[in-house]
C-alpha cells in the first residue's frame, strides 16, 4: 500500500494481496484483516478498487453483504456475509449489541487512567468537511446522537499512549471524536488531529510537506483488533496489528505490538 501514501486515490487490490488478508471463511461469511487505505464500499474505479468488490471478483459470486465496515484509513476486522440470511443474523447481532468491538489506538499524549466518554455527537455544520462530527453542546441539541466509548490505556511513554478502545455505540467517527474530546487525538488523524484542513489538503493534493511536519504517521493509528459476537455460533475474530502501527510503536515507544494480550477485551 506504499503508493497510496503519496496520493489520495484508494489503492487497487490484487488477488494475491486479498488472499493474504482473509483469515476466516465458511459457507456464511468471509472475515478479512483490512489494511489501512483500503475502501470497503464499491467505488467508481472498478471492481478491484474496494474490498467488497474485490472479494466478489475473487470468490466469483454476484453479491456479498458488508456486515461491518471501517473508515478507509482504519485497519482491522471486517465481516462480509455470503448470503442474505447470514447477513441478517450478523446485522441483527450488531443492532442488538450482541457484539463487543475492541480497537487498538495510538493516542497523542500520555493517558494514564481508564476513561469513559459519554458525550453525544453531532454533525459539525461549521466545518467545510461534510462528514466531520463534533461533541454536541447538550444531549438535546437537534441532531445529537448518544455515544459511549471506553478508553483503557495499556502503555504510555515518550508522549504517546497505546490504548484499548471499546465503543459501546457505533456512531460515525465516534472513537476519533471522543479521543479528540479528551485531549488525546488519535495519532495521524487528518480530520480530528492538529488541523482539520489536513483532510481536505490530502484529498486535493495527496501527502504534502505540511502533513509530514504535523503528523507522525501517515494514517490514523486505529485498528479494529477484535470482533467478539456474544452468540457463540457467530464467532470471535481477532486481527493482529499491521506493520505500520507495529513500526511506530517500536520506533517511538520501544513497544512490541505483537503481544497477544493486546486484543483481549477483558
Amino acid at each position: 500500500m506504499e503508493t497510496e501514501l503519496r496520493n489520495s486515490e484508494p489503492p487497487l487490490i490484487d488477488a494475491t494481496q486479498l488472499v493474504s488478508w482473509i483469515f476466516f471463511q465458511n459457507d456464511d461469511i468471509v472475515v478479512v484483516n483490512k489494511p489501512g487505505w483500503v475502501v470497503c464500499h464499491p467505488s467508481k474505479r472498478g471492481p478491484w478498487s474496494s474490498l467488497v468488490s474485490a472479494l466478489r471478483e475473487y470468490l466469483q459470486v454476484p453479491t456479498l453483504h458488508l456486515v461491518t465496515r471501517l473508515d478507509r484509513e482504519t485497519s482491522g476486522v471486517v465481516v462480509v456475509a455470503r448470503h442474505p440470511i447470514a447477513a441478517r443474523r450478523y446485522q441483527m447481532a450488531m443492532q442488538n449489541r450482541r457484539v463487543v468491538k475492541t480497537y487498538l489506538a495510538l493516542l497523542e499524549g500520555e493517558l494514564t487512567q481508564p476513561t469513559v466518554v459519554t458525550a453525544p455527537l453531532i454533525r459539525d455544520e461549521k466545518n467545510e468537511v461534510a462528514v466531520k462530527r463534533r461533541v454536541a453542546t447538550t444531549a438535546d441539541e437537534p441532531g445529537a446522537e448518544s455515544a459511549e466509548t471506553n478508553f483503557v490505556p495499556l502503555v504510555w511513554k515518550n508522549g504517546y499512549t497505546l490504548a484499548r478502545v471499546i465503543p459501546y455505540t457505533g456512531r460515525t467517527h465516534q472513537i476519533r471524536v471522543h479521543a479528540q474530546s479528551i485531549g488525546h487525538a488519535i495519532i495521524g488523524d487528518k480530520l480530528y488531529g492538529p488541523d482539520s484542513s489536513l483532510y481536505l489538503e490530502f484529498a486535493q493534493q495527496g501527502w504534502t510537506d505540511r502533513h509530514t511536519a504535523l503528523l507522525p504517521i501517515r494514517r490514523q493509528a486505529l485498528h479494529a483488533a477484535r470482533l467478539h459476537f456474544l452468540d457463540d455460533d457467530l464467532g470471535d475474530f481477532t486481527a493482529p496489528p499491521p506493520e505500520d502501527l507495529i513500526e511506530f510503536a517500536r520506533d517511538k515507544m520501544n513497544l512490541d505490538l505483537s503481544a497477544t494480550w493486546l486484543t483481549s477485551s477483558k
